[in-house]
């Protein structure tokens, strides 16, 4: 009786950290959906919808709040150990990350709405934003998966990824600086652009901090602040 007690609770607290992994994998989409959401926005001058994604981000904020509830319950209730603590400490960082990837697509949509339609001059340098938010917003849906299926293979693999979205970034960035050298008239235009694609770049920045923590999940291993992704890799065992 005492061991068939002791695999129901074992089997109910395996239940429970699934739809801790369910949950998470909603928040993120949500937030790939406010990615998108905003980049359109901005590259269409569509106020209606820039302010559809900042109303949106008090969801995001709601899903952060009743994750890390859920995931304190359990930490007092179940006591995790091992690999189920790591998770549960993963699950937390994690869902700060995508709450901060939220709070960077509304402020894109903000952009958007302080922009209004004076966005002439710099519309030929929306394909760039456009690419940019592309590849965020990729990297993201590759992040998710990775953590869906416990991938810490993958996880390195987008890693280098962001170094591609930090290369975009910073052309983009002296493209703009560029025009706003040749006609001061552009700077408002330009620097609101830049504004967004920082927001943009972030955003990587936070999909990488999760691939790390899915990394830590999976092998026990802090790859923060490391010197390479070759140290990463040979340290993730």
């Amino acid at each position: 009786m005492a061991n068939q007690l002791r695999q129901h609770i074992s089997r109910k607290f395996d239940e429970e950290l699934e739809r801790l992994r369910s949950d998470v994998l909603a928040m993120g989409g949500v937030v790939e959906e406010q990615i998108g959401d905003a980049v359109g926005a901005f590259v269409n001058a569509d106020s209606e919808l820039a302010e559809r994604v900042s109303q949106r981000d008090h969801e995001v904020n709601g899903l952060e709040v009743a994750l890390d509830e859920k995931c304190s319950r359990i930490l007092a209730l179940r006591q995790p150990a091992a690999g189920d603590l790591r998770l549960i400490i993963a699950v937390i960082k994690t869902i700060t990350d995508l709450e901060r990837i939220g709070d960077q697509a509304e402020r894109v949509a903000r952009t958007v709405l302080r922009l209004g339609s004076d966005n002439s001059p710099i519309q030929e340098h929306y394909p760039a934003i456009r690419h940019l938010g592309g590849m965020v917003k990729q990297m993201l849906r590759d992040t998710l998966d990775a953590f869906a299926r416990m991938d810490s293979e993958q996880a390195l693999e987008i890693l280098k990824g962001d170094q591609e979205v930090d290369r975009e970034y910073e052309a983009l960035t002296r493209q703009l600086v560029t025009v706003m050298m040749e006609d001061p008239r552009n700077i408002r235009g330009c620097l609101s652009m830049l504004f967004a694609a920082r927001a943009l770049e972030r955003i990587g920045d936070h999909s990488k901090n999760i691939n790390e923590y899915l990394i830590y999940m999976v092998h026990g291993k802090d790859i923060r602040h490391t010197k390479s992704l070759g140290e990463k890799a040979s340290g993730a065992d």
